[in-house]
């Protein structure tokens, strides 16, 4: 089973008319498929998304929001990473400090708008598709509107950006120049996969935006699930109300 990084796809959102059984079968489909779930955990190559925190020397958090919809402060950093890995314990973390004063030193503040240190790592040889070399780590810092989401940040300093038939993000600043969160074979990282898992409209598969990712364990795939089902449940309701 794919795993689930649901800040990789950009939201759709679409009406539904599942009432509470249904919702009930989702999860209850969720818990059994976490249930089933191997004791050895498939990797994925994929970009994985995080937030900066502040303080001294500074460190990162893997996001459990995703680019679209997270809304970052005036002086947050955003980190990007490309890695192999089967869940968010194991994603391998940006390698540059999150230092918002560092990367946005000579972008000036402007009223209207807000300032987001970006920090993209393209990852290492290792991790990379067969026949690509990663660029180097980079920094930028995103000038957009003060409601503007990570995502638009993100695009704002990082294009092109790459996506595929089901909205999920596959390359930033064109790296890799294909594929799309693969399956590596066996654990290596040499470019091999296997076949591909089930697409991200069925909410087992990578999920963001415009901008990261992750790569939930099986753990937090589970609880990825229960929180997509509720949350559709507690939508179905709300609308139930107002009609």
């Amino acid at each position: 089973m794919r795993p689930m990084m649901c800040h990789v796809i950009r939201p759709v959102m679409r009406g539904s008319r599942c009432g509470r059984g249904a919702a009930a079968l989702l999860l209850a489909g969720a818990v059994a498929g976490l249930a089933a779930a191997p004791a050895q955990a498939q990797e994925y190559r994929y970009w994985s998304f995080w937030e900066g925190k502040a303080g001294s020397g500074g460190s990162w958090t893997y996001a459990t929001e995703g680019p679209a919809t997270l809304r970052p402060a005036d002086g947050a950093v955003a980190g990007f990473r490309f890695t192999v890995s089967s869940g968010s314990a194991k994603a391998g973390t940006p390698r540059t400090v999150p230092d918002f004063t560092a990367i946005c030193r000579t972008t000036p503040a402007k009223p209207g708008s807000k300032r987001i240190g970006v920090a993209l790592d393209f990852g290492t040889a290792a991790d990379a598709p067969a026949g690509e070399q990663p660029p180097p780590a980079r920094t930028a810092c995103a000038q957009v509107p003060e409601d503007a989401s990570a995502g638009d940040a993100l695009a704002a300093v990082a294009k092109p950006l790459r996506y595929d038939a089901n909205a999920l993000l596959c390359a930033i600043a064109g790296y890799p120049r294909s594929g799309c969160a693969e399956q590596v074979s066996n654990g290596s990282k040499d470019g091999a996969q296997q076949s591909p898992g089930t697409s991200a409209a069925s909410g087992t598969s990578p999920a963001a935006d415009s901008g990261g990712s992750g790569g939930p364990s099986a753990g937090l795939l589970g609880g990825i699930a229960a929180v997509v089902v509720l949350g559709a449940a507690g939508v179905w309701q709300a609308r139930r109300r107002r009609g």
